[in-house]
């Protein structure tokens, strides 16, 4: 029974604190901090322009100092750092250790061995000095992307985020389904608490494991059925309200001169770190 009762009980409070981190983020969006108050359109090119800085650096002292960098404008934007790094580097690792991780040995990297782990007549397995640069060049890319797409996402709603995201010349249907995509999962997430919640107060007893599955697969279904339905709904509501493709926001974009000096200023560390 306590086995039972803790996954519903783990189940709500893990749906519970992913709406939580949600709105925590929102919230993030609408401080006042440095990049909440730039442009959006500026942001998304110059943190683009830093993405291919991090993935086209051949020196692993550059890649670090842009960590550092972005570190630094989490801190100026009033990004609580240890919400900021964990959120990045708690799962990122052992994800992308699992990639890096064979690129330790000599028998996919093959040079200067530093640590010898297994050695006989016919084979030979050591870490090489080629093999520890490459997997910590890999793991320090995508920790440092993931990084700025983060802060990114953290300073700036979302709404804006994708209607900024029209500078890249993106198709519109592809930037429309991001946005309904977001709004549904977080939609779905609200139903299936609701479900749990209103499942475990109706709970008395000890209940069967058959029924137990039984259930999770109906609410499965229920869940499935539910936004199919709203859907619909949702689409012929918009087309009564004027929608012909495009999503049309009250905000405005101005550049101003902070921005554009914001601008110059990481391009030209980006294309330095390039050059470095």
């Amino acid at each position: 029974m306590r086995a039972r009762r803790g996954f519903i009980e783990r189940s709500i409070a893990d749906i519970t604190a992913t709406l939580e981190k949600a709105i925590f983020s929102e919230e993030l969006a609408r401080k006042e901090g440095l990049l909440q108050n730039l442009d959006p359109r500026m942001k998304v090119i110059t943190f683009l322009a830093l993405l291919l800085a991090v993935s086209l650096s051949q020196g692993l002292l550059i890649i670090v100092a842009l960590y550092f960098l972005t570190l630094l404008l989490a801190w100026r934007s009033r990004i609580p750092l240890g919400f900021f790094i964990k959120r990045v580097w708690l799962f990122m690792p052992f994800f992308t250790g699992m990639v890096a991780l064979p690129a330790l040995f000599n028998i996919f990297t093959p040079g200067e061995p530093i640590v010898t782990l297994w050695q006989t007549e016919r084979f030979h397995l050591a870490i090489t000095i080629q093999g520890l640069r490459t997997a910590t060049f890999l793991v320090l890319r995508v920790g440092v992307s993931v990084s700025l797409a983060l802060l990114s996402v953290l300073t700036t709603p979302w709404a804006t985020l994708l209607k900024a995201l029209h500078i890249l010349r993106l198709p519109q249907v592809f930037i429309l389904i991001l946005g309904m995509a977001y709004r549904y999962a977080f939609l779905l997430l609200h139903t299936a608490n609701s479900m749990f919640l209103a499942r475990q107060s109706r709970t008395v007893g000890q209940m069967p494991g058959g029924e137990n599955r039984r259930w999770i697969a109906a609410s499965a279904s229920t869940l499935l059925a539910k936004s199919y339905h709203l859907s619909q709904e949702v689409y012929l509501a918009m087309l009564s309200r004027g929608f012909r493709g495009e999503a049309q926001m009250l905000d405005t974009f101005r550049l101003k001169p902070s921005d554009w000096l914001w601008g110059a200023t990481l391009l030209a560390l980006a294309l330095l770190a390039v050059l470095m």
